[in-house]
């Protein structure tokens, strides 16, 4: 995990698999920035929706239990996102490096849409 320390506070990145492995432990929270339609198509099973349009630092849940790490298609998104959860308070938070792109290139785990069916399937990249 790499850290750096911003104005408001400390932005934590991690990787695929650093978040895989907490979120196996269950010790963070992973909330998905991205649009309805994207989680709809294919998601990290068990994260959270919280979409970056409509994100209010205020209604995230606390961090005394686990971490959050956020994360979205490529990263981008979710830095933005916790950029703005420091800038209402918050000392320290994370997301994901290469979001959700990079969770599948690492043969990580997600659930996809069957194109045949339509219905969600269970997928895992050879990474």
């Amino acid at each position: 995990m790499k850290t750096e320390s911003l104005a408001n506070g400390t932005l934590e990145t991690w990787t695929p698999q650093e978040a895989a492995d907490a979120f196996e432990r269950d010790e963070i929270v992973l909330i998905d920035v991205r649009t309805p339609q994207e989680y709809s198509f294919e998601r990290i099973e068990g994260a959270l929706l919280a979409p970056m349009q409509a994100f209010q630092p205020a209604h995230m849940p606390g961090q005394s239990d686990k971490r959050i790490v956020f994360h979205c298609g490529s990263g981008a998104r979710s830095k933005k996102v916790a950029e703005k959860y420091l800038a209402a308070g918050h000392d320290r938070v994370a997301h994901m490096e290469g979001g959700f792109g990079a969770w599948k290139e690492a043969g990580l785990s997600y659930t996809g849409t069957d194109m045949t069916s339509g219905a969600p399937k269970q997928m895992k990249n050879s990474g």
